[in-house]
Formats: structure tokens, sequence, C-alpha cells
């Protein structure tokens, strides 16, 4: 298994969105590295969700439910997308400040190349975040 954080901006796509749409095509995606990411994604891989720009904060958690195809809110290009499935909101939403806050972090994606749509989470940041929020998955 492997773990990933996505971002959505809220007043786009929000957490309550995709827990009321239960699976959704994970679209919109137009950035390479991003693109490697979901490539890699495999069927069952668990994912944050994650507010950006506002709240700026892990909110739920999401799994892989079909792995990459070609995006169809694509109009050019080789892009891809994911369906994700919600699993359950983050009981106590983390934010950015508070995992800038720790050192433990430092070389976290999310910390180093903050505008990343889609990027690989390891496992003890995993675990951590999931501690931090009270998630127990």
């Amino acid at each position: 298994m492997q773990y990933w954080l996505v971002k959505s901006e809220p007043d786009s796509f929000s957490w309550d969105q995709q827990v009321a749409n239960g699976v959704e095509p994970w679209t919109g995606v137009r950035n390479h590295t991003a693109k490697q990411n979901l490539n890699a994604m495999k069927q069952g891989d668990l994912a944050f969700f994650y507010h950006s720009n506002e709240g700026k904060e892990i909110v739920g958690v999401v799994e892989v439910a079909r792995e990459a195809y070609p995006d169809p809110s694509a109009t050019k290009g080789d892009w891809v997308c994911v369906d994700m499935k919600a699993v359950a909101p983050m009981p106590k939403p983390v934010t950015l400040v508070a995992i800038k806050a720790d050192p433990k972090f430092a070389d976290f994606a999310l910390v180093r190349q903050s505008r990343l749509s889609v990027m690989p989470v390891a496992k003890p940041h995993w675990d951590r975040i999931c501690r931090m929020g009270g998630w127990q998955g």
C-alpha cells in the first residue's frame, strides 16, 4: 500500500462534495509530476484529502477506487485521473501550520513542494498525521 495527499480548493470541490458523491473522478490535474503520481496510484491506496487555499488543512481520507485512466475533462494532452472514494473525515483537521511547526515534516512534500496537487506521503508521515488528526484507519 502507498499513501498520498490530494489537494482541492473547497470552493471548487470540497470534502463535503466528495462524501456526498461517494466515488468521484479526480480530474483536472495539469502538472506532469502530479500526473506521474496519479499513474503510480493503485486501487486500495489511501490519500489525505487536503483543502487548499481556504482552510489549508487535511480534512479527510479517500481511497483509490479506480486506477489511472484518461481524464475526460482534458481537451488536449494525455492527462489522467483516478476515481477516489470517501473513507472518513479527519476527526480533527490537521492544518498546514501544525505540519510546518513539526520538524519531523521538514522533508514532507507538502512543506517542500507546496504547489504540487498530488503527492506521495511516506508511511512515517502518514502515521504521524493520522495521530495528529485522531484517525484510527
